[in-house]
């Protein structure tokens, strides 16, 4: 009898143990793989400043040349896209069929939305990257628009989980929310904002939200 007894409550604590399982299991694996997007997206950013501060100390001349040469936002991308070759190893430009990138609040990215890309290139490692010319009246220098699936054509596709992006001006870069204050970028890359200022948020520690 006390056999039996034991098994039964053995048995029952191991159903118990399964349930529990089952309920912190999807959130432990997706709180990994948010983990490992982070990474690669810091990984790459780091890449970005490296390749950045090169191009400036080597060529800083010959680029301001070529930018004011340059009087159209497709020969400014054009530009930048052959200056960030080496470091990137970027195909050529070729849009993935079906690929649709969504805002954290579950919105998409339309046509005439300011983060929208006509092209997209691969890198050597499969990271998506488009690029934008968009003229900022604030600052004489040329601004664009970069963005950045660190997770290529699979999903999510979403702003703050696998896609992130920069604005890039003639000596600085910065990751697109970094001009907020940190408590508007923390609710920004929640499920409720766009999460397009995780970009930043996650670079400076910011934690993530499902």
């Amino acid at each position: 009898m006390k056999f039996g007894k034991w098994r039964t409550e053995y048995t029952v604590t191991l159903l118990i143990l399964f349930a529990i399982s089952l309920v912190f299991m999807p959130t432990s694996i997706k709180s990994t793989v948010q983990a490992n997007l982070i990474t690669k997206w810091e990984d790459c950013y780091k890449k970005l400043i490296y390749a950045h501060d090169a191009i400036l100390k080597q060529e800083q001349s010959e680029i301001l040349t070529s930018f004011r040469r340059a009087n159209t936002p497709e020969k400014r991308e054009d530009l930048i896209i052959e200056l960030l070759k080496p470091y990137f190893r970027l195909s050529e430009a070729k849009t993935p069929r079906n690929y649709k990138i969504k805002y954290m609040n579950r919105s998409f990215v339309g046509e005439d939305d300011n983060l929208h890309m006509d092209e997209y290139y691969y890198t050597n490692n499969n990271i998506i990257v488009g690029i934008k010319d968009v003229p900022d009246e604030k600052d004489k220098d040329t601004k664009f628009i970069m963005t950045f699936d660190v997770n290529g054509k699979l999903p999510p596709n979403i702003w703050g989980k696998d896609v992130f992006g920069i604005a890039v001006y003639g000596k600085k870069i910065e990751p697109l929310g970094g001009n907020m204050r940190i408590e508007e970028q923390g609710i920004d890359c929640s499920p409720v904002g766009t999460g397009v200022s995780c970009s930043n948020y996650y670079l400076v520690g910011g934690g993530f939200n499902d």
